[in-house]
């Protein structure tokens, strides 16, 4: 078996220790969290939410297996196609996009039905653009200053087009990019001046917004009230994370017996962290932090044995993106964030939102697969120089 394994899985083993947890973890939690869900919409049929989030995890297997076989230099050459390709899907978007909770993020694959966030295609195509920018002017303090226009022309353009109907994915994917500007020594004063842009081009769109119908800025004001209220009426979801959270104590009411589940709204999605504590308990919740920071650190482990600067910035990137998304989605759970609408990465139920984790989860392991490759070859170039 353990021959099997290093035959076929490459890359960091750390990595996919970590991915094999979190689909166990994902399986009981989802299982567990929408029985309500079943009794209301499918008969009491139970496993029929657990089968289908079982499909989407095997096919997100499926798709880690592939992708960490794919040479990341690929991901170099097709940064800018993806890019373009991002900011036309967003537009349409826009325009024509599925509405859910009165928010428009979703487009129907055609013939499919399958609904899917293009905004999660624009976060990989944006990290995969920053990194290959950055990669290629890390020569000299003259050629950074110069990708940095075009790098923040993208941010604006990507930003701006996720903005509307998602504020918090917009917010954490500048973020993200602003951290990895600082990692490739763009100046700081270009940095902090890019923060007052976007501050500016923020405020604008906010004031341009309340004057408009429909808009997303009362949707939140609205959480941004509930957040600081103290009426349980205005902050009910926050409360019922709250009670689950309590009652789940250090070591938990055991799996499948959560009873906020059925008060929770979205215990599946948006707060299965709430409910991992509940039947998990405070370790269990800590058990589940750690696994997202340990990807974080292991990647960073990982770079520093890489030779090449895209490979870097893109695993880091593609890291970042998850453990804050994850950070994000804890935040929201035990109330110190207002409500985003950010899913745990690969543990909460969802679909096409999978498949992309996937696909970061495939990249980062390629890239590790490729430091290992690196690593063999200069111990053989150091064994035939003995």
């Amino acid at each position: 078996m353990k021959d099997f394994l290093s035959k076929y899985l490459k890359g960091d083993p750390v990595i996919w220790g970590v991915i094999i947890i979190l689909f166990i973890f994902s399986m009981l939690t989802v299982y567990s969290s929408t029985g309500t869900l079943a009794y209301k919409y499918q008969g009491g049929n139970t496993s029929f939410y657990l089968l289908r989030h079982l499909k989407f995890l095997i096919l997100g297997f499926v798709v880690i297996f592939f992708t960490h076989k794919v040479p990341y230099t690929y991901f170099s050459k097709l940064s800018k196609l993806f890019l373009g390709i991002s900011i036309l899907l967003l537009l349409i978007t826009l325009f024509m996009g599925v509405t859910r909770n009165a928010a428009t993020r979703w487009l129907t694959l055609p013939g499919t039905g399958i609904n899917f966030q293009t905004s999660d295609l624009a976060k990989f195509a944006l990290i995969m653009f920053f990194a290959r920018m950055l990669s290629v002017s890390q020569e000299s303090t003259e050629k950074l200053k110069e990708v940095f226009k075009p790098i923040m022309i993208a941010v604006v353009i990507i930003c701006g087009l996720i903005l509307p109907a998602d504020f918090s994915t917009a917010a954490m994917l500048f973020a993200i990019v602003w951290i990895l500007m600082f990692i490739g020594r763009i100046e700081l004063k270009l940095l902090f001046g890019s923060v007052g842009v976007i501050i500016v081009l923020l405020a604008l769109f906010i004031s341009i917004a309340l004057n408009m119908p429909d808009s997303r800025v009362g949707t939140w004001k609205k959480r941004i009230t509930s957040f600081i209220s103290d009426d349980d009426q205005q902050n009910y979801q926050a409360e019922q994370s709250k009670i689950a959270i309590v009652t789940g104590g250090f070591f938990g009411k055991g799996p499948g017996n959560s009873t906020q589940r059925n008060f929770l709204p979205h215990p599946y999605s948006d707060f299965i962290y709430a409910i991992i504590i509940e039947e998990y308990g405070l370790f269990g919740g800590l058990f589940i932090l750690s696994l997202y920071l340990y990807l974080l650190y292991r990647t960073g482990v990982i770079v520093r044995k890489l030779s090449g600067t895209f490979a870097a910035f893109l695993a880091i990137g593609l890291s970042l993106s998850l453990v804050m998304q994850a950070l994000t989605n804890m935040a929201v759970a035990v109330n110190l964030m207002p409500v985003t609408g950010q899913t745990l990465p690969f543990v909460s139920m969802g679909g096409t939102s999978i498949l992309f984790t996937s696909v970061a989860l495939g990249i980062i392991l390629s890239v590790s697969r490729s430091a290992e490759a690196q690593l063999v070859n200069e111990q053989e170039v150091e064994a035939l120089k003995l």
